[in-house]
């Protein structure tokens, strides 16, 4: 006999889905892919009643309540609860990206991250959001803007209770603590805590000045700067004292007022 595989000499002998014609070695393995149309999870975690369809998928998260991360790199000794979680991240001491766009050669570490990518070529978005219909191309997107309808803030600073509504916000606001400044500027040196601060401050040295009024078409170089200046059309005054309820148009006017009463 062949050493190779086992393959039968009908395949429409095979057993199908009803519901999607796909064929499977075992009506085992098509047992549990009917789930995926049923929606059936017989498998229940009892420590917080979670469901799966597979056994071996309750087995993994199961490892979240233990805190067990059985597989473990040789490169740093990092732990994972997953095999395939290991080995995407050996692809970060590989340098390892296996998997390349047709349309701009980058190349991804990861399938998901490569068809999240192909998104930015075909302007594909299909997850809306119920509450304003925007549109985004992934789910992790979608649920990241329904904070701002929820007014959820999930990540909270463990120095001064401070919550943000992404874990990137929270990493960010952690720099005014740590005092941390990663961006340098190739121009001068001067480090900033984010790359949008980095990138705003190198307007300084191109000139660029991308935000413009529509009332008198000046021009700013940031958003916040078009923003103020935009108070001087109409007027607004969102910095109120506190003391004696004079407004003013921007924070650093109400500071300097604030010096007025501490004299």
């Amino acid at each position: 006999m062949s050493s190779k595989s086992y393959q039968p000499d009908n395949v429409s002998s095979l057993p199908k889905c009803e519901e999607c014609s796909r064929q499977f070695k075992s009506r085992s393995h098509l047992k549990i892919h009917e789930r995926t149309h049923t929606g059936e999870k017989p498998y229940r975690c009892e420590e917080c009643s979670r469901q799966f369809s597979q056994l071996s998928a309750l087995k993994t998260h199961m490892q979240t309540h233990t805190g067990e991360k059985p597989y473990k790199c040789e490169e740093c000794s990092k732990q994972f609860t997953q095999l395939s979680h290991l080995k995407t991240h050996m692809q970060t001491h590989t340098g390892e990206k296996p998997y390349k766009c047709e349309e701009c050669s980058r190349q991804f570490t990861q399938l998901g991250h490569l068809k999240t990518h192909m998104q930015i070529h075909t302007g594909e978005k299909p997850f809306r959001c119920e509450e304003c219909s925007k549109q985004f191309s992934t789910l992790g997107n979608l649920k990241t803007h329904m904070r701002t309808h929820t007014g959820e803030k999930p990540y909270r600073c463990e120095e001064c209770s401070k919550q943000c509504s992404t874990l990137g916000n929270l990493k960010t606001h952690k720099r005014t603590h740590t005092g941390e400044k990663p961006y340098r500027c190739e121009e001068c040196s001067k480090q900033c805590s984010t790359l949008g601060s980095l990138k705003t401050h190198m307007r300084t040295h191109t000139g660029e000045k991308p935000y413009r009024c529509e009332e008198c078409s000046k021009q700013c170089s940031a958003l916040g700067n078009l923003k103020s200046h935009m108070r001087t059309h109409t007027g607004e005054k969102p910095y109120n004292c506190e003391v004696c309820n004079r407004q003013f148009s921007h924070l650093c006017h109400l500071k300097k007022h604030k010096r007025t009463h501490t004299i």
